[in-house]
């Protein structure tokens, strides 16, 4: 009789990660698990309506896919994100994997939160910039002020700020909350 295999312990952060069980709130950021609560009231408010009104429109439009967290996606092997909101366009949706998306969707929208706050503010929006994110929303719940970033020759160019409002270029899409 043959003993029973053993799993051998994740090698990697990567393969950590990997490993947390479905639906845990974490992120892979600079090679490092950050985990955070579930988000707030207003932030859950905010992330449906949004979600809501951008499935519409791009279903009625017939321009690709909608997630929501959580859901990965692997930009590289020490950065593995879960947005808030993101698109995917059909061209791109030979990305998505049964595990989550393997490169940069059309457009991701994030919700500040007091524990991501700074990751979406600086590292991820970087790696947003960095991979190919098109177009790139933050909207902070307090305020429901709004500043969003469209990509230009490999850089993100600020977009007018606004408060309740995300106007859309690339989706030809405009929502107030």
């Amino acid at each position: 009789m043959s003993a029973p295999a053993t799993k051998l312990p994740p090698r990697t952060i990567l393969q950590a990660y990997r490993s947390l069980p479905e639906g845990i709130m974490a992120q892979l950021i600079q090679n490092q698990i950050i985990m955070s609560p579930a988000p707030l009231d207003k932030h859950q408010r905010i992330s449906m309506e949004l979600s809501s009104e951008l499935v519409y429109h791009v279903k009625t439009q017939k321009l690709g896919t909608v997630r929501y967290a959580p859901y990965d996606v692997y930009f590289d092997r020490e950065n593995v994100y879960q947005p808030d909101i993101l698109f995917i366009s059909d061209e791109r949706k030979h990305l998505i994997e049964k595990d989550g998306l393997y490169g940069a969707p059309d457009l991701i929208i994030e919700i500040l939160t007091p524990s991501t706050a700074k990751y979406d503010l600086k590292e991820k929006k970087k790696v947003y910039e960095k991979y190919g994110v098109k177009e790139y929303w933050i909207v902070n719940p307090e305020d429901n002020n709004v500043a969003g970033f469209t990509l230009e020759k490999g850089k993100f160019i600020p977009l007018p700020t606004s408060v309740g409002k995300i106007q859309s270029v690339l989706l030809g899409w405009m929502v107030e909350f």
